[in-house]
């Protein structure tokens, strides 16, 4: 599958899950906590090859995703992207071991998602502040940004770990 998704930096989170019902999404999933570990080997080939390989785990379910090499594009994140669900991820976490894997970042982040026709949204509080992210089509994507009073100039296209990254360097933590 090909994700393609953008970040908003937004201030008000309550006011856009609100404008986004207004406008016909629904929500799929109501706010819940996360926490995402990423992994990659001692030499960090996947990061060197601009590839993730990340455990999510939210409540009783975890999700195993491979995020391939971002592709060009101005304004999205583009890129490969496969996930499956996992039953045991206390299990999978010594599969990955085993394999010479290793946990390298960790992060924690509420989130709700929404949908709209065949967008996936996703209200996100993080360390790096708090964020709307919209998965799909580039045109779809566009049209829903602009109806929220966005413009391509506020699309994101780094990542969680990224930004918090910058977040923590900014704070002197880093």
């Amino acid at each position: 599958m090909t994700e393609v998704e953008v970040k908003i930096r937004v201030g008000d989170l309550k006011a856009v899950r609100e404008k986004l019902l207004a406008l016909g999404a629904v929500v799929a999933r109501e706010r819940h906590a996360e926490v995402n570990a990423l992994y990659d080997f001692d030499g960090g080939d996947l990061r060197a090859l601009r590839r993730a390989l990340r455990v999510r785990e939210a409540g009783k379910r975890a999700t195993l995703t491979f995020k391939g090499e971002p592709q060009k594009s101005r304004s999205f994140k583009v890129r490969e992207e496969f996930e499956t669900q996992v039953r045991d991820p206390k299990a999978l976490r010594k599969i990955l071991k085993s394999l010479g894997l290793k946990e390298t970042f960790t992060y924690a982040k509420r989130r709700t998602v929404l949908r709209k026709g065949r967008l996936t949204i996703a209200l996100d509080e993080t360390g790096a502040g708090d964020f709307v992210e919209l998965e799909g089509e580039r045109h779809e994507i566009t049209r829903l940004a602009r109806s929220l009073g966005f413009k391509r100039a506020d699309f994101i296209t780094s990542s969680y770990v990224e930004l918090i990254g910058q977040a923590e360097k900014a704070r002197g933590r880093v």
